[in-house]
């Protein structure tokens, strides 16, 4: 993993001080928002806005992807036509359905492509949308997701899990980036927590926020603990010990040590330097 991106927070692309306060804020991608956050008369000065505040620059090491108008409004092309050509990363298109939606959008830029799977479509067709060459990430829109389905709040998520898996399964096989949709109660620190915690379990890279204040529990909840980095630590010097002495398998507290976990406790180390690297910059 190159960088991190345990925190995703949306940002207004139409607020100039939400879009400078970003600036000092400890998050690893920011969505700068066209769509959703923006009302309909704000559109086309939001984008505008957008393009200024990026191109002066300030955002540092965080990874900066613009979310456009579906290609389907009024505004969608010129969103992507404007997103080509500011000082962006990557640019997520909502409500994807099918390869054939990205490929529309790869007629207008040749910027990576983020994906936002939030549709029974979408995630019916997430392997071939994260098989597509320019998509390099997905992020779970679970509002949308779940009044397509039309299913009831739990806190377990239970009626979302086979999506979020489908979505986990097709970005794993593919190697894309996948961020768990957002917690809609941000003063819910505890409950916000659980869910970062069931993502980070299920496999997600990170978490989309709609709040600075769940920065904090996002970053803590997605990057390795320090248990983990020792036991990291301690299963790869075991391993290589086991090597050196001609056997296959290493035995750390008890349990069975085989390469694929060297895989694992390699991956964790990686991630952590990583994260270091992500907050010292």
């Amino acid at each position: 993993m190159s960088r991190p991106y345990r925190s995703a927070l949306y940002i207004p692309g139409s607020k100039s001080r939400a879009l400078d306060k970003a600036r000092g804020l400890p998050v690893d991608v920011i969505l700068f928002d066209l769509e959703d956050a923006v009302s309909p008369d704000e559109k086309v000065t939001a984008r505008a806005t957008l393009a200024a505040e990026l191109g002066q620059g300030g955002y540092g090491n965080r990874l900066r992807v613009v979310r456009i108008n579906g290609l389907d409004t009024q505004w969608g092309r010129d969103d992507a036509k404007a997103a080509h050509t500011m000082e962006c990363d990557a640019v997520l298109l909502p409500k994807v359905n099918s390869a054939a939606d990205v490929d529309a959008l790869a007629a207008l830029t040749d910027k990576p492509i983020w994906a936002m799977m939030e549709t029974p479509l979408g995630v019916l067709n997430a392997a071939q949308i994260a098989a597509h060459p320019q998509i390099e990430g997905f992020v779970l829109g679970t509002n949308d997701l779940a009044k397509d389905l039309g299913t009831r709040h739990r806190a377990d998520r239970e009626p979302l899990l086979a999506s979020l898996q489908m979505c986990l399964l097709a970005a794993r096989a593919h190697g894309v980036v996948a961020v768990d949709g957002v917690y809609n109660a941000f003063k819910d620190e505890e409950g916000f927590k659980v869910e970062c915690e069931q993502g980070r379990d299920m496999g997600f890279d990170g978490k989309t926020l709609i709040h600075p204040a769940q920065v904090a529990i996002a970053n803590a909840a997605f990057a390795p603990t320090e248990a983990e980095i020792d036991l990291a630590q301690r299963q790869i010097a075991a391993f290589a010990e086991a090597e050196a002495a001609g056997q296959g398998v290493a035995v750390v507290d008890g349990k069975i040590v085989e390469n694929l976990h060297i895989v694992t406790a390699r991956a964790t180390l990686a991630k952590a330097q990583a994260i270091a690297e992500q907050d010292a910059s």
